[in-house]
């Protein structure tokens, strides 16, 4: 029998092998299978799951904060440095005003969306690539956090943290079990993340703000000219992500337990495995926030079973940048057969 053909203009979906998450689910399995059978220690709850709960929690927001600019086509190679500027700027209202946890987590969170409105503006003014303003803030925003942390503490770090941050770094939810089989407790910082990777996903699914953005990275000049704020809606998308980060440096920082001049540092690699293994497209105009927590968990698993493994630091970095490889070559494949097949990718 023949196939009946697509209705004209409607693109066919890929088929479920083509699927990124699905993809991501089985070799989440697979890894789990495999670090488990190597290494027992891999299932234990005090040692690796709950950390790596944490761990998992403050990458999925780092890469939401990417995310929110690859829906631009645009990239934020300053994420590590917002997150780091916020969170001195979190340690500096506390220390020095005496505030509380909350409202120094709303003064980081605005100093980040600040930042992040900043990159967004200057892009959308000058028409100047993304890469190179985002660059060049990363670097600016090193020196000045050195600066700001030997003037402020004398150091590397801020000697206090608000009421509350020790218990998100150590304090976790009561067991939950099925019959006789109980799981790993849940630390408090993986409701914060997962809330907001639930609202990044209403964002950019349900709410008009999402689909323009989505709809300037995917064609800008026809946004424009379907009435679009093309401009704003590029520096919100930055705001954004300055916003996010700023999130993410706070998490990181009640992991480690102090507000300190290094957060960040490791946030660049991380933000982009994220989305684009979970099948978020580089040229913008696509994201997957659900990918996104099968990417930051999948990179997570494999930073930890490797880890486990006694493989060195080095390492470590080598066989990520593979991953991240392998995952830029087959986010273009897969954006070339959608394209081929005339389908969503």
């Amino acid at each position: 029998m023949e196939k009946t053909a697509a209705p004209p203009g409607r693109p066919r979906r890929l088929p479920l092998w083509a699927n990124p998450r699905l993809g991501l689910v089985v070799l989440l399995v697979l890894l789990v299978a495999f670090f488990s059978i190597l290494r027992p220690a891999f299932l234990d709850t005090r040692l690796t799951l709950t950390p790596l709960q944490s761990d998992i929690s403050v990458y999925l927001v780092v890469g939401l904060a990417q995310l929110s600019v690859l829906s631009l086509g645009h990239m934020n190679l300053a994420v590590g440095r917002m997150a780091a500027t916020s969170a001195f700027a979190m340690g500096l209202t506390h220390d020095k005003l005496g505030a509380g946890l909350i409202v120094s987590l709303t003064v980081g969170l605005l100093v980040g969306a600040l930042l992040g409105a900043l990159a967004g503006l200057i892009i959308s003014r000058t028409g100047v690539n993304s890469f190179v303003v985002t660059l060049a803030m990363d670097f600016a925003l090193v020196g000045l956090i050195t600066i700001l942390y030997a003037s402020a503490t004398d150091g590397v770090a801020f000697p206090t943290m608000p009421a509350g941050m020790e218990a998100l770094r150590f304090d976790t939810f009561a067991d939950y079990c099925l019959g006789d089989i109980c799981g790993p407790r849940i630390p408090l910082v993986v409701p914060i993340a997962l809330v907001a990777a639930l609202l990044v996903g209403l964002l950019f699914r349900w709410s008009r703000l999402g689909r323009e953005i989505l709809m300037t990275g995917s064609n800008a000049r026809a946004a424009e000219l379907s009435g679009i704020p093309t401009r704003t809606r590029v520096v919100q998308a930055h705001a954004l992500s300055g916003l996010i980060a700023a999130l993410a440096g706070f998490l990181l920082a009640a992991n480690n337990g102090a507000f300190s001049a290094g957060i960040g540092d490791s946030f660049l690699l991380p933000s982009f495995l994220a989305p684009v293994l979970g099948g978020t497209l580089l040229v913008g105009g696509a994201v997957s926030v659900l990918g996104t927590v099968l990417g930051a968990t999948l990179t997570q698993v494999i930073y930890k079973g490797l880890n486990l493994l006694q493989f060195q630091l080095d390492q470590l970095q080598l066989y990520i940048g593979l991953v991240l490889l392998a995952a830029l070559s087959l986010d273009r494949a897969r954006h070339v057969l959608a394209e081929r097949r005339g389908a969503a990718p």
